[in-house]
């Protein structure tokens, strides 16, 4: 049944020719979004004592980041626990199956999720398959989820996880699976929570310039909705994401160079937590200083923590006037450069994107053009007619003086659109020069001084490689992509993609980048994480514990628990505090959360 909400979605995203590569490709394609979350846990608040948790003898899995391959055992110490990730092979793997253990549903649960969907949930093998597998992503899983279930309320969400918990049976939260990097993946079976039902809007402040949505609406939907009342929603990632795995993934987009990233841009949170019950992470005052910033631990989280019911987000009005320009470069170094120069000029720009010779050429195949075949250089200046008009002369002096030429710029709507049009469908592009290779899309990030220099390296190994590989990048930021095209079927085009992946990786993290800057971690960079957390490991492994994100809790990195205007949500801050030993002698007097705490 979501099958039909995706093909409409896809049908208006996307134009024909994107469309056609696209479905040369994959078998089915939706763009709805990244993921939203995930969750529940063998651990309980103890209603006596609200510090003391008690945990069952079901299997735990060691996660940390969405659809980890987890493996069910014991809980280990967790002073000792261990940091290797069991499922996806070792550091150095070029293993892309992810690996998991499968456990029969039991026929209760079965039961039980009828009683709560209705007619909203489906055990047929294609759709199972479809939530599987990572439309966006060559990442497979040796499993798929043994049911797929469409919550339509936020209650409907707590029942499922509540079941789910009991049985220990793990979930998947389902947005609209445009991320990249094995999110999605189901290693272990279980429950997959497609979200796409969950897209209303439930409120609109105007005055407040403030939104609160349902997990399911996509950002292009939410606009759509916004603009007749003169506002908007500032991040763009791909078409077809959704707000919950916006969250999950803490993506940006484009327009992070001006409006930040998806952190930046919520202003709270409500979460089903693992063991079902549902808290609020915020107010919606625009700043708090009350407690620990819960929202902020939950943006980003992949679904480890919880699954996002709401969102509530700051927004934007629309620019009175925006300018979009273009312009080409001899080497990539120069753009680069010029991207650096126009961000230390004070110019608040909308949005600077570079894009190799390469990907010019795979737009110009895909798309009919016939634009020059060099690295390029897209601007966006906003504001009114006369600042951007202000803005764009200043660059383009600032161009010049880093041999730049066929500057040109575009003020039409229309025409303004269909530049930006070109871009967002890079990806889809990279297709039309090998339809039948897949693509490993990678991205990392640096301080911005060292951007030119990243991808001076890195575009110098791609260069030289078999394979087929174009570049990309939020360059105002300090955000770099590459498309790496290749036979899945071949090993040695395999262990080529990944050995490009990780060059890119272990430069960005010599020049103190990361080793994503907006993709997420999901399963494809696990692998090449360790060097930028191991350090931090045991803290991250000790918070997913704490905070009960356990056994069923499969996913992307999204989503914790509580509320700092509930009751509920006091005994988890209560508990942190006290584990991370913030005790009498490191509180105030007016620190309430930890004055109870006892060894």
């Amino acid at each position: 049944m979501a099958f039909t909400c995706w093909l409409s979605r896809l049908r208006s995203s996307y134009s024909k020719t994107i469309t056609n590569l696209r479905t040369s490709f994959f078998h089915h394609l939706q763009t709805r979004g990244a993921n939203t979350t995930a969750i529940t846990s063998p651990y309980h608040f103890s209603k006596q004592n609200p510090f003391r948790f008690t945990c069952s003898n079901s299997l735990l899995p060691i996660t940390l980041a969405g659809s980890l391959a987890i493996h069910f055992q014991s809980p280990p110490p967790l002073c000792d626990a261990s940091l290797d990730s069991p499922g996806i092979g070792g550091k150095g793997s070029t293993e892309f199956v992810v690996k998991g253990s499968h456990k029969h549903l039991p026929q209760e649960l079965i039961e039980e999720l009828k009683a709560i969907c209705q007619d909203n949930m489906s055990m047929d093998y294609d759709e199972r398959y479809f939530h599987g597998k990572p439309q966006h992503s060559f990442h497979k899983a040796v499993n798929i989820p043994d049911v797929v279930v469409f919550p339509r309320s936020e209650e409907e969400v707590s029942n499922i996880v509540k079941s789910c918990d009991k049985h220990k049976v793990p979930i998947v939260p389902y947005g609209g699976a445009t991320s990249i990097e094995g999110h999605t993946l189901s290693p272990h079976g279980g429950v997959c929570i497609d979200m796409s039902l969950m897209q209303n809007v439930k409120a609109l402040h105007i005055e407040d310039m403030d939104v609160v949505v349902e997990p399911g609406i996509g950002w292009m939907e939410l606009n759509e909705y916004l603009e007749p009342h003169g506002l908007f929603f500032p991040l763009d990632p791909g078409p077809g994401a959704t707000i919950g795995g916006m969250c999950a993934t803490r993506c940006s987009g484009s327009l992070a160079v001006r409006y930040g990233t998806m952190r930046d841009n919520v202003i709270s949170l409500k979460v089903v937590l693992p063991n079902g019950d549902v808290v609020k992470t915020a107010s919606r005052a625009r700043k708090s200083a009350a407690g620990y910033d819960l929202t902020r631990l939950v943006i980003g989280s992949e679904g480890t923590l919880g699954v996002i019911t709401e969102v509530t987000l700051r927004l934007q009005k629309i620019p009175q006037h925006s300018v979009v320009a273009m312009c080409n470069f001899p080497t990539i170094k120069d753009a680069a450069d010029v991207a650096i120069a126009t961000m230390l000029s004070g110019i608040q720009v909308s949005r600077v994107e570079l894009m190799d010779e390469v990907q010019v050429r795979a737009i110009n195949i895909a798309n009919d053009k016939n634009l020059p075949e060099f690295p390029t250089l897209m601007f966006e200046f906003v504001g009114t007619e006369a600042y951007a008009r202000e803005q764009t002369l200043i660059v383009q002096k600032i161009i010049s003086e880093h041999r730049g030429s066929d500057f040109v710029f575009a003020e039409d709507p229309e025409a303004k659109k269909e530049l930006w049009k070109i871009r967002k469908e890079a990806l889809w592009s990279c297709f039309a020069m090998e339809p039948k290779y897949e693509a490993m899309t990678s991205d990392v990030c640096v301080p911005l001084s060292h951007l030119a220099e990243l991808i001076s390296k890195s575009k110098k190994e791609l260069d030289a490689s078999p394979l087929v590989c174009t570049v990309v990048a939020h360059a105002g930021d300090g955000n770099f992509h590459t498309v790496i095209l290749f036979d899945p079927k071949q090993e040695e085009h395999l262990r080529e993609a990944e050995r490009l992946n990780h060059f890119m990786v272990h430069c960005a993290l010599s020049m103190e980048g990361t080793c994503t800057g907006e993709h997420g971690v999901g399963t494809g960079k696990m692998k090449v994480s360790y060097p930028l957390f191991e350090p931090a490991m045991h803290f991250m492994k000790f918070d997913t514990y704490s905070f009960g994100a356990l056994a069923i809790l499969t996913k992307d990195f999204h989503q914790p628990f509580w509320n700092l205007m509930s009751s509920c949500t006091m005994p988890v801050q209560q508990y942190a505090t006290y584990k991370f030993k913030a005790k009498g002698h490191m509180t105030r007097n007016c620190d309430i959360m930890s004055t109870h705490t006892t060894d």
